[in-house]
């Protein structure tokens, strides 16, 4: 079939087109949870959909344009969730809270889908060799901290900050939650309440003026 004959140009996609692209990326994102990227084939993956690899080629050109959509796809949801909760806040000092708080009751209610991305960054590389979602992906996950210290520092809430140490700040908030995440991969059972608990705390304190 010519490529660009499939669904995947740049013509509407129908209703049926959508729900079968994203049951085929569920499908990819419960295979990469349970094996793992590597093994992840379309084989793996149509088996799972229970749908032949011809139709997972209509809707995709190949395993890596099926699995890039699991970070970009996590990505939206996640600032679909995130943003909302956080322009809600009056004060920066709850703009923060809430911003952790959120951050880890999403990866928690999201487990499987944190896992698979988690695999596909860390696989996913392009023809030179590099890490295909990096620093872009990654500036835009930090700024909503930055500028959340930056505000805090302006109202007179947060501590002074430097532009670097404001990074530094950032980075270190973020870490803790990506390491949250790392944490809930070797302890499923982990207390969630307490963990995110204890990162409020430690955070409300570094920052307090």
């Amino acid at each position: 079939m010519n490529k660009k004959n499939k669904p995947t140009s740049k013509k509407q996609l129908s209703f049926i087109e959508k729900a079968r692209r994203a049951q085929i990326v569920e499908c990819a994102i419960e295979t990469i949870a349970e094996v793992g990227y590597a093994q992840a084939s379309l084989g793996r993956i149509a088996k799972r959909a229970n749908i032949s690899k011809g139709v997972i080629s209509y809707h995709f050109a190949n395993k890596e344009e099926l699995l890039e959509q699991i970070p970009i796809e996590y990505y939206m949801a996640w600032q679909s969730y995130i943003a909302p909760r956080i322009e809600a806040q009056k004060s920066p000092k709850e703009m923060l809270r809430v911003y952790i708080e959120s951050n880890l009751t999403f990866v928690d209610e999201n487990r499987k889908h944190v896992f698979a991305v988690i695999e596909t960054v860390s696989n996913q590389r392009t023809a030179d060799g590099k890490l295909r979602f990096a620093a872009d992906h990654d500036e835009a996950i930090i700024l909503p901290i930055e500028n959340i210290l930056t505000l805090g520092v302006k109202e007179g809430i947060f501590r002074e900050f430097t532009r670097p140490s404001a990074r530094v700040m950032a980075l270190t908030i973020r870490n803790a939650i990506d390491g949250f995440t790392l944490e809930l991969m070797r302890k499923p059972h982990l207390d969630v309440q307490e963990y995110t608990r204890e990162l409020v705390t430690i955070f409300d304190k570094s920052t307090k003026k």
